[in-house]
């Protein structure tokens, strides 16, 4: 099984290019927040996030995604200030460390703004435009790319996977007419937002209809909730699950990964990509 997307334009940040249908690429998460729902928040903590900002990038990662607003369920709002507060000068650190490319994950244009000026690349929008759409028209101005991620305050659907894809392609409409350019978006189906257990295992058996999109898919289902109720799991046992969803997320389209472990993931990244993709090795001798 070959999993080709030679149909997608490379797309270009940060001073590299992203080769859709090669390999996958591994985006590593590093929470700014006292309250993430895996437990690794590093709020205040900016010599250990700098600390696991170039463990992340020695293991293999191509991009760190920095977020400072807690998106878990139940979480606590907090304000367009303080969430700079948490995120750009721990951002900054990172950035003048590190030679792989940053992300941020927020839906704020001010805090985008303030990331990209700090040295990000990517804005990683987990409401998708629907809750601040000027953010695509300032992305556009930057040049950045920009991964709009389906997201609702409920789980109620009509018909789950077309109407995620309407509401993709709804984002993506608002990103184009904001003068955002195609080859710079990213879409994430986003698993566990808006979704239960059972539709995000749904929506992980159905990834490859999204790639009739025409945009490279995000797919984020590492230490996820639906992986500890199928194995009946706490977060930090979940390795194995995860390692699960991004093989098969991966065979099925997938072209960025966003997980919490890193190391074991690019080698789940790599072993897939060399039986679905035709992935290789420098310097591979068969």
């Amino acid at each position: 099984m070959t999993v080709s997307r030679t149909d997608l334009v490379n797309m270009f940040c940060g001073g590299k290019t992203f080769h859709w249908g090669q390999r996958t690429y591994v985006m590593g998460i590093i929470n700014l927040t006292p309250d993430s729902f895996s437990g690794d928040g590093l709020a205040g903590r900016r010599d250990q996030a700098i600390e696991r900002a170039l463990a992340f990038q020695e293991a293999g990662a191509d991009i760190l995604d920095l977020g400072a607003y807690s998106t878990r369920p139940g979480h606590t709002p907090v304000s367009e200030a303080e969430e700079l507060k948490r995120l750009i000068p721990t951002l900054s650190a990172i950035v003048s460390r590190i030679k792989i490319l940053v992300s941020v994950d927020t839906f704020r244009v001010k805090v985008a703004r303030e990331a990209l000026d700090a040295g990000a690349c990517m804005i990683n929008d987990v409401w998708g435009l629907k809750v601040e759409p000027g953010l695509a028209g300032m992305a556009a101005q930057r040049r950045a790319a920009l991964v709009l991620m389906h997201n609702q305050s409920n789980t109620q659907y009509q018909d789950l996977v077309p109407d995620i894809m309407a509401s993709l392609e709804t984002s993506v409409d608002r990103a184009l007419s904001s003068g955002m350019s195609g080859n710079n978006l990213v879409i994430d189906p986003g698993i566990g937002f808006g979704k239960n257990a059972d539709q995000s295992l749904e929506v992980l058996g159905r990834l490859n209809e999204f790639r009739s999109l025409g945009y490279p898919l995000l797919v984020g289902p590492s230490r996820k909730s639906s992986i500890g109720k199928v194995l009946g799991l706490p977060l930090e046992e979940r390795l194995e699950g995860t390692a699960a969803a991004v093989a098969l997320a991966i065979a099925s389209g997938a072209d960025i990964v966003r997980v919490h472990d890193v190391k074991e993931m690019v080698r789940v990244a790599r072993m897939t990509d060399a039986i679905v993709r035709g992935w290789r090795p420098a310097g591979w001798q068969p």
